[in-house]
């Protein structure tokens, strides 16, 4: 009997490990609920219970082919391989399948649990499934991680055709097994659920992000077919439904990179099309920063990428920090974006970069603050990604953005929220300014629309940011702002 063990991959078409070992012989399943390291990882209460509703619709889907799935409470990581070992020796089991993880501590569970079923003769088989070319195959000429995101993006193109991943098709089903699919414990969770608050939030979440694997092909299909060729003009105008809405569900794997990019390349012209080849590029930007944290595994233990820019003092002001987490700012588009994290657990991903870069180079606080609040609040957290767009937005990270490119949020506002449409959404207290007013509102109009004022000066904040990072070069300058509390 062979197990398959799920992880973020709660899907079964294009499933690499499930498909391996349902071809193999007869299989059954097992998930380790991890809910203590999940408060650890600062995993997103939405998040988390998207995940939950996901377990429950893979458990129905796995039923259709036969295959029972046990879910185990093992609380955190550690607990994971001798629990593994007990379930294996339990039921039998001579082989195990799975996907591979590439966060550090993910990649620290995979060695230590092969190990120890390897230890007592089992026969572990680990397959590449979170991106179209596994982690370490593109390789510049100097046999390292490509640093330059457009470099890496050409020879990933220029290799997809030999080094790719195939495409797995959904299991046959097999012949029921005398073992019982146990549950239980999603139950459990659910009835714990006792305060007003929670199930009038857990209501919303279920309406914003239905759970299921049919859900998530669906939301691809109509992509696209209605919006993938219009991606490259309306991916930026976070008013339009210019988007895929895909990623909280490749986050949690009930839909895979591989299946978006099949879909992609099935459409008319392919890569020939602006707006196809520009989603394609995004893609590709989601495996680049998973290339990297296997690359440099430090990033995934609070380290810059750019070593000395932890040298910076960045600044730790909680007052300031708070009236970002709010929504504010004083400045209505990076406010409107919060209030948008607060209100649905996801933002748009050109306000994450504005909300981001305000909070790194307008008020200089550090990044990794604003990296774990995104954590905390996002249905699509995902480490990987996550960091490497802050340590991008923070000018840390690698191939980011140069620092003396800050980004303006009035101007931003002005540019992709034009009608201030996305604005009066989320900062309903400015709907009644112009078009004009509302990206910038004086100080009477403030006053008169209950608005805050801005926390800090925009011209004033950039070049003392500028500053900080010139000295970079200048240790000896930056150790005297530090003494002197200047940060």
């Amino acid at each position: 009997m062979n197990l398959m063990w799920f992880r973020r991959d709660l899907r079964l078409h294009d499933n690499p490990a499930l498909y391996a070992a349902m071809q193999a012989d007869t299989t059954i399943a097992v998930y380790f609920l991890t809910m203590e390291q999940w408060a650890i990882h600062a995993v997103a209460p939405v998040q988390q219970d998207l995940f939950l509703r996901q377990l429950q619709s893979l458990a129905k889907d796995l039923n259709q082919l036969g295959v029972p799935l046990i879910i185990l409470d093992a609380k955190t990581f550690s607990a994971v391989p001798n629990m593994m070992f007990d379930f294996v020796n339990k039921h039998d089991i001579k082989h195990i399948y799975f996907n591979h993880e590439y966060e550090w501590n993910e990649s620290q569970l995979t060695q230590l649990t092969c190990a120890k079923l390897a230890a007592h003769n089992s026969k572990v088989y680990g397959f590449h499934d979170q991106c179209l070319i596994a982690p370490g195959e593109i390789q510049n000429k100097q046999g390292s991680f490509y640093k330059v995101f457009t470099a890496f993006k050409n020879e990933y193109l220029s290799q997809l055709h030999d080094k790719s991943r195939p495409l797995y098709p959904m299991p046959a089903k097999q012949t029921a097994c005398d073992i019982s699919a146990d549950v239980h414990l999603l139950d459990s969770i659910k009835q714990g659920s006792v305060t007003q608050d929670d199930d009038e939030n857990k209501q919303q979440w279920q309406s914003l992000w239905p759970a299921s694997e049919e859900h998530a092909l669906g939301l691809l299909d109509a992509f696209i077919h209605e919006r993938i060729f219009d991606y490259k003009a309306l991916r930026d105008i976070p008013s339009a439904n210019g988007t895929s809405s895909l990623s909280p569900y490749l986050a949690i794997g009930a839909i895979s990179v591989r299946q978006c990019f099949q879909a992609a390349m099935s459409t008319p012209k392919g890569l020939d099309n602006e707006g196809v080849h520009t989603w394609v590029v995004e893609l590709i930007w989601r495996d680049f920063y998973r290339h990297l944290i296997v690359a440099y595994p430090e990033v995934c233990r609070f380290k810059p990428f750019k070593e000395n820019t932890d040298q910076l003092p960045w600044k730790q002001d909680k007052k300031l920090f708070d009236a970002w987490c709010q929504g504010r700012t004083g400045y209505p588009l990076v406010d409107a974006a919060m209030r948008q994290l607060l209100a649905t657990g996801w933002m748009h991903n050109r306000l994450r970069m504005v909300a981001a870069m305000f909070l790194t180079k307008h008020l200089f606080i550090d990044w990794r603050l604003g990296e774990q609040f995104f954590m905390q609040h996002l249905v699509d957290g995902d480490m990987a990604s996550n960091n490497g767009g802050w340590q991008w937005s923070a000018s840390t990270g690698v191939d980011a953005v140069p620092y003396f490119r800050i980004f303006n949020p009035t101007r931003q506002s002005q540019r992709f929220d034009e009608s201030g449409a996305f604005i009066r959404k989320y900062v309903p207290e400015l709907a009644s300014l112009d078009n004009k007013s509302i990206h910038q509102p004086n100080g009477q109009q403030i006053k008169q629309c209950g608005y805050v004022a801005p926390i800090v000066d925009h011209k004033n904040a950039v070049a003392e940011t500028k500053a900080y990072f010139k000295q970079l070069s200048d240790p000896a300058s930056l150790a005297i702002t530090k003494e002197h509390g200047l940060s």
